[in-house]
């Protein structure tokens, strides 16, 4: 279902459906938005109602032909929303151009939203002059004349070969589109600079970024990131400029985490401004307690082993893993590192031993940092090795005392 809005915006059913946290997805300059994020939203659908907007002169956007500014794109995103569903908490998730108002919105209207992600942007894209140059080429020429350079820019190796249909229908989108309309979007980026203003965001924000994009860097977003107040960062391997796309199960992954524990309740019909963040059991996919011990676990985790830990082992969730990710989330963090009976760092410590008697030193080398974090002491670490050397064996605590070289010797 297409509804066609008010500023010239239109928004695009997805998945999902009412009684789920609203997530409004954004799309990239070229793209439809169903075209860039339909195979992610598939995969949130039973966890999200998923909405996206398009861009004017994209997709089913109405084409424009009076400038405008990426505040101006954020407003008409709450716009569409307030006609559509009413004034609403919702999570928001945009690529690119999508990520800039996403930055914007979260300046603009933090009360409105549960939590943001950004892929492949930044608070600054690219230089005004550039932006121009684009503009007057579209203009000239139309929107077939930056296709070939689209497709060097917007996938990472391969992906054209292995996902030719994706590929070709968001190709097909940039071709289709209003050059005019595409044109003034230019130089809305052209215009668009935030940087100085990232340490006022208040809401939650994930950055991901593509390891070969060459549009948006993933070094200038891990700076910007950074320089937002609990921002997070994570980096996809082998993924350019449209990671919905290009990679739709880690980036789903991703989403529901970020978003699960500052889902908006819908069902109570919650509007903006209201500030209970009840919604974590949209999180799991299950219900009750399972969903209960899942957003426990997934905070233990965070805790004990880092985001930036967490964050890389989501990325890397495949169909094959997912189940398995969600198990050992649910019960090893929900279940087990959650109960009273020992502390966390008494827990660090059964975990290293079993880990030396298992030769498990893959994992031994994270849980390791995971005890300092827990409050053991690095000349504690030393002696719980040694009495593994004694129950365990000398070979393994060898072993174990190597890959604790490395770790102990770290900061």
């Amino acid at each position: 279902m297409t509804l066609e809005l008010s500023l010239e915006l239109s928004l695009v059913e997805l998945a999902g459906g009412d009684d789920r946290p609203l997530l409004v997805v954004g799309p990239s300059l070229g793209t439809s938005v169903t075209a860039l994020w339909s195979g992610v939203a598939e995969l949130l659908g039973e966890r999200f109602h998923v909405v996206g907007w398009e861009l004017p002169g994209h997709g089913s956007g109405a084409p424009v032909t009076a400038g405008f500014t990426i505040a101006d794109l954020a407003a008409g995103v709450l716009a569409a929303v307030d006609r559509a569903l009413g004034p609403v908490a919702f999570g928001y998730a945009g690529d690119s151009v999508g990520g800039a108002v996403g930055l914007q919105l979260a300046l603009d209207a933090p009360a409105r939203l549960t939590g943001a992600a950004v892929l492949c942007t930044g608070a600054r894209i690219g230089e005004p002059d550039g932006w121009r140059e684009r503009a007057e080429l579209v203009r000239s020429s139309g929107t077939p004349a930056v296709v070939e350079i689209s497709a060097k820019r917007w996938f990472g190796p391969g992906f054209l070969d292995r996902d030719p249909a994706t590929g070709t229908a968001l190709l097909r989108s940039l071709q289709d589109a209003d050059a005019e309309s595409y044109a003034l979007v230019c130089e809305a980026l052209g215009g668009f600079d935030l940087r100085s203003r990232l340490g006022e965001i208040a809401v939650p924000v994930l950055a991901v970024a593509g390891s070969h994009d060459v549009a948006t860097p993933a070094g200038s977003l891990q700076a910007d990131a950074a320089a937002i107040p609990g921002g997070r960062f994570v980096e996809l391997d082998d993924v350019a400029h449209l990671a919905p796309a290009e990679a739709p199960r880690a980036v789903a992954s991703l989403l529901a985490d970020h978003l699960a524990g500052h889902a908006a309740d819908h069902l109570a019909g919650r509007r903006a401004g209201a500030a209970d963040e009840a919604g974590q059991a949209a999180g799991s996919g299950t219900s009750g307690g399972a969903a209960d011990a899942a957003a426990a676990g997934m905070a233990v985790r965070r805790q004990v082993l880092g985001d930036a830990h967490v964050d890389r082992a989501i990325a890397r969730t495949t169909d094959h893993t997912r189940d398995f990710q969600e198990f050992i989330t649910r019960y090893a963090w929900g279940e087990i590192w959650t109960r009273p009976g020992l502390a966390r760092r008494d827990r660090s410590i059964a975990v290293l031993t079993a880990l030396v008697a298992g030769r498990h030193f893959e994992e031994l080398e994270f849980h390791l940092r995971a005890a300092l974090t827990n409050g053991l002491t690095r000349e504690e670490i030393v002696e719980v090795l040694l009495q593994s050397a004694v129950y365990v064996g000398v070979p393994a605590a060898n072993t174990a005392f190597g890959v604790a070289n490395r770790v102990l010797g770290e900061g």
